[in-house]
């Protein structure tokens, strides 16, 4: 069987067996509009235009309505992630094209995220994320207090030393901290999405979108300095789309829900000080 050559624009991608492009196309890992050619051929032409692949080429990004809703997508035209086909292209490729997709892509990846199959892939697509992130901030974080930046100079190794101390500790739980603020932070979002009328799929959906956000967003952490706050803003935006296309709701509510619990703990917080504000005046005015 000749082996097909695949180019996206003018950089080669590989050179694949037929099965393996039928497979990329279902993945979303090529594109319909990425060129082939093989031995025999005159010219090289859209992937879409081999005979083979019309049934393989992935659904493109859902269309959106009028009002910023993306139109149904049928069950069946969810081919899922990378990773959830990792047994087929190998556990460090599915695990880094599904990385690149989620960040780079992330409307088209959760248009063809799987909605169902259970909590245990995202969830370990998540923990892989977390704690290469999360080691990567520690490290980070003790180089720099050895080299005593951030800190006293004199107090340097001695910060280090318990920072290190902590830092061990909390990478030790750093597991355990992952998968119960993953699904705490997944019962928050989807019943914020259900008090803003997005809530149009399960649990399960929610909760996907959030693993794969969050175990994509984590390992940039890895970026010096400002790795940490990237990698939340990154994680948010992602959530955002993917809660938008697995939902099959507007964007507006998916960012609403995102952000309803910090929009409800700001005005409680608000709330709370005018009330104590008010008391200590009327405390001070009833005195006198």
């Amino acid at each position: 069987m000749a082996m097909i050559h695949v180019n996206r624009g003018t950089t080669s991608l590989g050179v694949f067996s037929e099965n393996e492009v039928r497979e990329g196309l279902s993945a979303g890992r090529f594109a319909p509009t990425d060129i082939g050619w093989r031995e025999g051929m005159a010219n090289w032409q859209p992937l879409s235009q081999f005979p083979e692949f019309a049934g393989a080429v992935a659904p493109a990004v859902p269309p959106v309505q009028g009002g910023g809703t993306p139109m149904a997508v049928p069950a069946s035209a969810r081919t899922g992630l990378p990773w959830e086909h990792r047994q087929g292209r190998g556990f460090f490729n599915a695990f880094i094209e599904t990385l690149v997709m989620v960040l780079t892509r992330p409307a088209e990846a959760f248009g063809i995220m799987k909605r169902e199959g259970g909590l245990g892939e995202p969830l370990i697509y998540a923990l892989i994320g977390g704690c290469v992130g999360g080691i990567a901030s520690f490290l980070f974080s003790l180089g720099f207090q050895s080299l005593g930046l951030f800190t006293d100079r004199h107090d340097s190794g001695l910060a280090a030393m318990a920072g290190l101390g902590i830092g061990s500790a909390m990478i030790i739980l750093l597991p355990v901290f992952i998968v119960i603020g993953l699904f705490i932070g997944s019962a928050i979002v989807h019943l914020c999405l259900m008090i803003v009328g997005g809530a149009n799929q399960s649990f399960e959906a929610t909760f996907r979108v959030l693993a794969f956000s969050h175990g994509s967003a984590g390992p940039l952490q890895i970026i010096p300095l400002c790795g940490g706050l990237i990698s939340g803003v990154w994680a948010v935006v992602c959530t955002c789309f993917g809660l938008a296309r697995a939902h099959e709701t507007d964007t507006g509510r998916a960012v609403l829900a995102v952000f309803l619990p910090l929009i409800v703990c700001c005005g409680g917080g608000i709330l709370i000080a005018l009330m104590f504000g008010a008391l200590g005046a009327w405390t001070a005015t009833s005195h006198h």
